[in-house]
């Protein structure tokens, strides 16, 4: 396929995949259904940045910031959902997590009723319709000749947010990780669309940056079940957490160090600056 019809069956794919997960979360609200509803809205909000490169529509900046608005709301019960899967899996190491896991789930349920909202106020209007018709018409007007040019300069404008954010890590500040993951979402993300226009692309890579930013991710989920933890032991000063805690302080640093162990891999998904080949050309030509 050519770059524009990859970009035109992508925007029909992740929409209509985004709009069957927001169905599913009309019947049901579980862990994986929440996780699967943010992850359909990245992918549809990573193809927009695209298609907002290459036709600036003022109407897909309007989508995008309703998919990003929809998507915070859903922030708080993704932690709690997450944390309650947590507890489930250490429960019968760390037994004194009952009082915790049973505010946890309160909250849930709490979270839940408002998730409910806030899903079905998303409606599937015909305005949404239009801004989605609007990024087609705009893409197939596009010089496909000048496509895939554009989009690797768009990907690679992604990787150096990466890249640079990658330089300013500090272990001793975990929020510089926490930023590289944001910015490494996006990127992979992108990838995930044009990596067809993209000769020799080792689709083996996918795997390795899904792990790449699920170390990442766990350190960011143990940060906010210790930070949840702790807000509860204040307003209930009368458990004993401190062998809870120093699990999860064990956690978050093997957490760190593990990242930054392989944090320079990432030299390995995308090239440093445009006029450097892409790493899996550069390993065709020091083949024999």
């Amino acid at each position: 396929m050519s770059a524009q019809e990859i970009l035109l069956t992508a925007l029909d794919q992740r929409y209509e995949k985004y709009r069957a997960e927001r169905k599913r979360c009309k019947v049901e609200y579980s862990e994986e259904a929440i996780h699967d509803l943010r992850i359909s809205t990245r992918r549809l909000m990573a193809l927009i940045d695209l298609l907002r490169v290459i036709t600036p529509h003022p109407n897909l900046q309007k989508l995008r910031r309703a998919l990003k608005d929809q998507l915070d709301n859903l922030d708080d019960l993704r932690d709690t959902q997450v944390m309650l899967v947590e507890i489930s899996e250490t429960f019968e190491s760390l037994p004194e997590l009952a009082p915790f896991q049973k505010s946890l789930q309160k909250r849930e349920k709490r979270l839940l009723k408002i998730a409910e909202i806030e899903v079905r106020k998303f409606k599937f209007s015909a305005a949404i319709s239009k801004h989605i018709g609007n990024g087609r018409a705009g893409l197939a007007e596009f010089d496909n000749q000048d496509l895939p040019a554009h989009l690797l300069a768009v990907v690679d404008d992604a990787f150096l947010t990466v890249f640079q954010r990658k330089e300013r890590v500090d272990p001793a500040q975990s929020a510089t990780i926490h930023r590289v993951r944001v910015a490494f979402k996006k990127f992979r993300y992108m990838l995930e669309i044009i990596y067809p226009i993209l000769p020799g692309f080792p689709v083996v890579n996918f795997k390795r940056m899904h792990d790449y930013q699920t170390i990442m991710g766990e350190i960011q989920d143990v940060e906010v079940f210790l930070h949840t933890l702790d807000d509860f032991s204040a307003k209930h000063n009368m458990y004993d957490f401190q062998s809870v805690h120093r699990f999860y302080e064990q956690r978050h640093s093997d957490g760190i160090n593990a990242y930054i162990e392989n944090m320079n891999e990432l030299v390995a998904f995308w090239r440093e600056t445009p006029d450097k080949p892409l790493p899996w050309e550069s390993q065709e030509k020091d083949k024999p």
